[in-house]
């Protein structure tokens, strides 16, 4: 009996990590971004811009932009909104002209990927910049 309750929760633990992967999809979300943002310590290029999840539950993704070469893995958090998200969004905060993207939505799905926050960003808030919330569309590729 007492296996059969470990079965269980170990059945539902990889079932609920293969959701997560599930909702961004194997090759994940693109979209066209007219601006450089800031992901961790790095500077993504305007262009198209691809983000694909490199785990199976979804806690590490890559982002990259194949036309400037650049890319990088970065851990995210996986979280549940109340309700599924109506759009496929890129969720950038908005310092002045830096931008710095923040989080993940992908339609259909209750999941929201967010994303550290990086020390510049982070030493933005500090000296109190005004910042806001910019959505990009994107679609699954």
């Amino acid at each position: 009996m007492k296996n059969a309750k470990w079965m269980l929760a170990v059945s539902l633990i990889v079932l609920s990590s293969m959701a997560v992967a599930q909702s961004m999809g194997k090759s994940g979300v693109k979209a066209q971004v007219p601006f450089d943002f800031t992901v961790g310590n790095k500077t993504i290029p305007a262009g198209e811009c691809v983000v694909q999840p490199s785990s199976q539950d979804g806690s590490v993704l890559m982002i990259r932009n194949a036309e400037a070469k650049t890319s990088l893995l970065i851990m995210s958090a996986p979280t549940e909104a109340k309700r599924s998200s109506a759009d496929t969004v890129l969720v950038f905060e908005r310092y002045g002209d830096r931008y710095f993207l923040s989080a993940i939505r992908v339609q259909g799905s209750d999941r929201t990927y967010r994303l550290p926050t990086s020390k510049e960003e982070a030493e933005l808030r500090a000296q109190n910049v005004p910042a806001t919330e910019q959505t990009l569309l994107a679609s699954l590729k």
